[in-house]
């Protein structure tokens, strides 16, 4: 008989055990394995960091930190011009910090807990982003010491003043510069260091406008203006510009330049009504007269027509039937100047009231043989015209400071006014283009044997670039001739515009 046995229920236990134990040995030793690899993911920058804009995910710390030294220690570039500079930021002190922003990146890390992250990274989870800006530094006064002494002594273009055309009264066009505008270049260079792609930079320039030749070069082109006209006279010349204080004066002769003070003698022939007028305002209310009045139409005809009659009528009627001529020189000493008389009426045969010995007439290295009836020099014309303007237009000049009670800028006004319909279409006023103003008076005398030997013309411009007084005077023992002469005093007030109002560049 065989006896059968049932299975005991013990025998399928140990198997149990068993795939549990091993179930759990195997998820002991995934999660160790998880655990081993998510601690090296932990040498490594969270997957999802930005730094100072660059992506850094995933890298070591010595990675990142030479992919953001090679991101901005890249040249910037400048352009000034046509010119491309390539700035190093090492020149200007430009330094990353990446050790504060590594570091700032970890701090965002430790803020979650360790756990909480592996638990994350077990079930896939991407960390939040971590995004960090860029922390550097730069000396802004290294930064201003390159643009201003290696970039704008290298590129910058200085404006170039007009020059004088060679065989011409005229100057040519200047021509504009450009200059780096240092203030406005370091915020826009700064941008650029500390951007990541756009370091690319203009320069700002200012645009200089081209500045006026310097003053001697206008004398210059004066005398070789007389040189080229071969001209072996004396010329006088005084130029004094209203605005700007400019002065030039010298007296010329074939080509040597004679010193001064004093100043020389001419004849001062017709330029002398200038001072006739003045003493005649002095002693008479313009204000006061009627327009058509007998005194103001003798001043307007002895200026606008030359007249030399209704100069003795003045002088006799308003200063002094016998010494009016005397009176005006006596005024023109009230003003300063001592070269400046008028020794007699015009009249033929009119007797000469006194003599003048001035520093002008008794230079012993020039003469002009001038007229001892009368006489004056070309920088006392000119300043009288000088004080007139300030009279007429600033309120100011020495005829205000003399004779306050006397002259009023009204007519200093009027004076100027008579003197400005003096158009006679030659000398100084075919000097400037037509519609420029030019107040002035010019005269002449001739020599015994008839020809003229002393020319003068002594006037204020107005131009658009400032006002000037100009006063010119030759003389030539052997004679004038009219065509060749006037035209030597019109190429020299040529000169004279051309400086002051050069074309346009």
């Amino acid at each position: 008989m065989v006896r059968v046995h049932a299975a005991s229920p013990r025998l399928g236990f140990p198997l149990l055990r068993w795939v549990s134990v091993f179930l759990l040995l195997a998820g002991l030793v995934l999660g160790v394995v998880a655990l081993v690899q998510y601690s090296r993911v932990q040498n490594r920058l969270p997957a999802d960091t930005i730094v100072a804009g660059i992506p850094v995910g995933g890298l070591t710390r010595e990675e990142a930190a030479r992919r953001l030294l090679e991101a901005y220690s890249a040249p910037v570039e400048l352009v000034y011009g046509d010119a491309v500079i390539w700035l190093d930021p090492a020149t200007v002190g430009f330094e990353v910090d990446v050790d504060a922003m590594l570091a700032a990146v970890e701090a965002q890390r430790q803020s979650r807990s360790f756990w909480a992250g592996f638990w994350d990274y077990l079930w896939g989870r991407t960390p939040p982003r971590v995004e960090i800006p860029l922390v550097a530094r730069y000396s802004e006064a290294r930064l201003r010491e390159y643009l201003e002494k290696e970039i704008a002594p290298r590129y910058d273009r200085p404006p170039v003043p007009p020059q004088p055309v060679v065989g011409t009264t005229q100057f040519s066009a200047g021509q504009w510069g450009t200059v780096l505008h240092v203030e406005q270049a370091i915020p826009l260079i700064e941008r650029a260091l500390f951007a990541r792609t756009a370091r690319r930079v203009v320069l700002p320039v200012k645009r200089v406008p081209p500045t006026r030749p310097p003053l001697h070069n206008l004398q210059v082109l004066l005398e070789q203006t007389i040189d080229l006209a071969e001209f072996d006279g004396v010329v006088g010349l005084y130029l004094y510009h209203l605005d700007s204080g400019d002065e030039v004066h010298f007296l010329y002769q074939q080509g040597q330049e004679y010193p001064i003070p004093p100043d020389l003698a001419f004849t001062a022939a017709s330029t002398i009504k200038i001072p006739i007028m003045v003493s005649a305002f002095r002693r008479v209310d313009a204000a006061q007269e009627p327009e058509d009045s007998e005194v103001l139409r003798w001043i307007r005809e002895m200026i606008i027509l030359s007249g030399n009659d209704p100069a003795d009528w003045l002088m006799e009627n308003l200063l002094d039937p016998n010494l009016g001529p005397l009176l005006v020189t006596q005024d023109m000493r009230e003003l300063g100047l001592e070269n400046t008389f008028l020794a007699g009426y015009f009249y033929p045969g009119a007797p000469l009231l006194a003599r003048f010995e001035t520093p002008a007439n008794q230079r012993p290295d020039l003469n002009t043989d001038p007229d001892p009836y009368n006489q004056t020099t070309p920088s006392e014309m000119g300043m009288l015209l000088v004080d007139l303007y300030q009279c007429a237009y600033r309120g100011g000049g020495t005829l205000r400071v003399a004779w306050s009670q006397d002259i009023t800028r009204d007519e200093c006004r009027l004076m100027l006014e008579y003197l400005s319909q003096n158009r006679i279409g030659v000398l100084l006023e075919a000097s400037v283009p037509e519609g420029v103003r030019v107040d002035h008076k010019h005269g002449w005398i001739s020599s015994a044997a008839g020809g003229i030997q002393t020319l003068g013309d002594a006037g204020i411009i107005y131009t658009p670039n400032g006002d000037y007084v100009l006063s010119i005077y030759i003389y030539r023992p052997q004679g004038l001739i009219w065509d060749i002469h006037s035209k030597l005093i019109q190429r020299l007030g040529q000169a004279v515009y051309s400086y002051y109002n050069p074309p346009k560049p």
